[in-house]
C-alpha cells in the first residue's frame, strides 16, 4: 500500500526469493565459515592438496572462487505454496513429539516411536528408548530461547493494524472480502488415542454413571439347542 493509502504498489516477480542474490549469500556464508575452519585448525589436506595446509596459500585458491557465480537450486514446489505452508506449520504449531507417539514410560526411561527414513515398508516405523534425562534434554532442545517467538508478523498482518491494512488491501485491489463462516466449531475429541496403532477410537456403546453392564434379555439370547 502506498504511503498515502491511494494505491497498491505490486512487487517486482522476482521480489520474493531473487535467485542471484541467493547465490552471493551463500558464496559469502560457505567461504567465510570455510575461511574460518581453516583458521581453528580443524581442515586436512593430503596428497596433492597437502600444501593448502598454509594459511596464504589456502587464501590464493579461494580468490578465484569469490569472483565466481555461484548458482542455487530454487523453483516453485511441485505441490504449490500450500504444501509448503502445511510442511512449516507441523513445527511452528506442534511441540516437538505428540502424545500418542509416546509408547511407555517406566524404570527403563521413556519409549517413543519414530521414522527412520533408512528403511522402506513397516520396517520404517521404530520405537527408541531413551533415559528420563536425555528425552528431557532432547525435548528442551526445541523450546525457544527467553524473548524469542515462532511466528512474527509485519507489514499488512502486523496485529495492531492488520484488520483495517487488509480492508484497504481489499479495497484497492478490488477483491471482495472472505464470507464470514457461521458454521459453529467442532468439539474437540477428547477420545485418548488407541494405545496399540495411535488410531482415533470409536465409541460403540456408552453407559450410565454407575451402571454395570451387563447380559442381553433372554429374549434375545441365542437358543443353544437350535445352535449348531
Amino acid at each position: 500500500i502506498a504511503p498515502d493509502g491511494s494505491r497498491w504498489i505490486s512487487s517486482r516477480p522476482a521480489f520474493l526469493l531473487p535467485v542471484r542474490v541467493l547465490g552471493k549469500l551463500f558464496r559469502r556464508l560457505f567461504l567465510t565459515r570455510l575461511d574460518a575452519l581453516h583458521d581453528a585448525g580443524r581442515l586436512a589436506f593430503f596428497g596433492s592438496a597437502a600444501h593448502l595446509a598454509d594459511r596464504r596459500a589456502f587464501l590464493r585458491h579461494l580468490k578465484p572462487v569469490r569472483s565466481k557465480r555461484w548458482v542455487v537450486y530454487a523453483k516453485p514446489p511441485f505441490a504449490g505454496p500450500q504444501a509448503v505452508l502445511a510442511y512449516l506449520s507441523r513445527y511452528t504449531h506442534r511441540v516437538a513429539i505428540s502424545n500418542r507417539r509416546l509408547i511407555a514410560f517406566d524404570e527403563a526411561g521413556v519409549t517413543f516411536r519414530y521414522k527412520d527414513y533408512r528403511r522402506d515398508g513397516a520396517e520404517r516405523q521404530r520405537a527408541m528408548t531413551l533415559a528420563a534425562d536425555e528425552f528431557i534434554r532432547r525435548f528442551l532442545l526445541h523450546v525457544l530461547p527467553r524473548g524469542f517467538h515462532r511466528i512474527r508478523h509485519y507489514g499488512l498482518l502486523a496485529g495492531s493494524a492488520r484488520k483495517a491494512s487488509l480492508a484497504v488491501a481489499r479495497e484497492l485491489l478490488d477483491v471482495a472480502p472472505p464470507p464470514e463462516d457461521d458454521t459453529p466449531e467442532e468439539p474437540a475429541d477428547v477420545r485418548p488415542p488407541c494405545p496399540c496403532c495411535g488410531g482415533r477410537m470409536v465409541v460403540i456403546e456408552r453407559f450410565e454413571r454407575w451402571c454395570q453392564p451387563r447380559a442381553p434379555p433372554a429374549s434375545r439370547a441365542p437358543n443353544r439347542e437350535n445352535a449348531p
